[in-house]
């Protein structure tokens, strides 16, 4: 038996009046879930335990069987393993992203408002010439930059403190003054890189390009080493990840799983979606494992866009391209397997940030037909089975 996780970051959502009353996944047009649904268990998950925020990082922590309570010690931390950054026990990780802030003449650093957290989706190169930008003025033995993916990149600070810091997504449109580093560093690096970054050459020729620039370093995310046990050991199964994400890499390395890094995967909703199908169904049948991560990143971030016509693009794509294909090579080669469809939280239009509503689960068994129901989040509230604690789901699909 093989077993494959399809993850879709964000995917839940909230009744939209634009769709008739439906939700994105609700109105998506997915033959694949739709086809696996109606002999598939359908139920909720709670992914986020109460008390801990809505992230992606917590909740694929929970989706892949880590009690967040126990195991969660920050978001960074998690994507520094990625990088291959070794921190040490004095060390504190932040995400350092990239943003978009307004540009108005004549006001304050404060009183600009964040307008796009990805900045335009930049991509790796560019982001990396503008970390280079910042590195001869701030790094010194107390901070040290790494280069991430996209906007997504880490600052290590040595005998640093763990500070309450916010996303950026949190906070898309409103004004940042409220929302700076109580730390007087952190806060003085963010807003003279503004003035590094607004008019450095990668960000002219973006906005001659009619992109956003990525003209503001923004951290959060702050924590510290963290420790997960061994995924092999927990369950018995080799398993392997494929993502475009740091955070998910990070996660994986630190449970010692196998990490692909797929040719065009970037996390966009133009991902190689069909790269990351098939580097899974080569590792379940080729290379010896029996435990695969897919994790799509793109529904959530068109969440954050506040995009409908993309969030429903990029679940369609994720049926269609993804799910579709393992399914079919895997049937084809005569494979028994377990599938769960899941997004990690929802991300939904109205607030274009993550919330902690319990999120719909598919699990399909390829030997165990059964009744089912369609898949979208009022059919798995309708089913009556609640997963209360969601680290608990991957026992389930484990059968452990």
């Amino acid at each position: 038996m093989k077993y494959v996780v399809v993850l879709g970051d964000g995917m839940a959502d909230e009744p939209l009046e634009q769709l008739g009353g439906m939700t994105p996944l609700e109105y998506a047009k997915t033959p694949e879930m739709d086809r696996l649904a109606m002999v598939s268990e359908i139920g909720l998950a709670k992914t986020i335990p109460d008390g801990m925020k809505p992230g992606s990082d917590t909740a694929n922590l929970a989706v892949l069987g880590y009690n967040p309570k126990q195991y969660y010690t920050g978001r960074s931390p998690l994507e520094a393993l990625s990088i291959g950054v070794d921190m040490k026990p004095t060390d504190v990780a932040l995400r350092c992203n990239i943003v978009t802030l307004s540009e108005e003449e004549g006001i304050s650093y404060e009183e600009r408002s964040i307008i796009d957290h990805s900045s335009s989706e930049i991509s790796t190169e560019e982001a990396a010439a503008l970390i280079e930008a910042i590195k001869p003025v701030f790094e010194s033995e107390t901070y040290q930059f790494y280069v991430g993916t996209s906007y997504r990149h880490l600052l290590i600070w040595n005998h640093g403190m763990v500070v309450e810091l916010t996303p950026p997504h949190d906070i898309l449109g409103r004004k940042i003054g409220d929302y700076l580093p109580s730390d007087e560093v952190l806060r003085e690096m963010q807003r003279k890189s503004f003035d590094i970054l607004n008019q450095h050459p990668v960000n002219l020729e973006r906005a001659k390009n009619g992109l956003n620039k990525a003209n503001s370093l923004w951290f959060w995310g702050a924590g510290t080493r963290p420790q997960l046990d061994s995924f092999e050991k927990k369950t018995g199964k080799r398993g392997t990840m494929i993502s475009a994400v740091d955070l998910l890499k990070g996660i994986a390395v630190g449970a010692g799983m196998n990490v692909v890094e797929v040719e065009g995967a970037n996390g966009s909703l133009h991902t190689n979606y069909e790269g990351k199908a098939m580097a899974a169904v080569k590792d379940l049948t080729e290379n010896g494992y029996d435990f695969a991560y897919i994790h799509v990143e793109a529904p959530d971030e068109m969440g954050h866009q506040g995009s409908i016509e993309r969030k429903i693009q990029a679940i369609e794509y994720l049926d269609q391209r993804v799910i579709q294909l393992v399914v079919k090579e895997l049937e084809n080669k005569k494979i028994d397997f377990r599938m769960l469809i899941m997004p990690d939280h929802p991300t939904p239009i109205r607030c274009r940030t993550h919330t902690s509503n319990p999120v719909p689960y598919l699990l399909y068994d390829s030997t165990k037909k059964q009744e089912g129901c369609p898949y979208n989040e009022k059919e798995a509230k309708k089913s009556g089975i609640f997963i209360e604690e969601g680290f608990r789901l991957m026992e389930k699909l484990l059968e452990l």
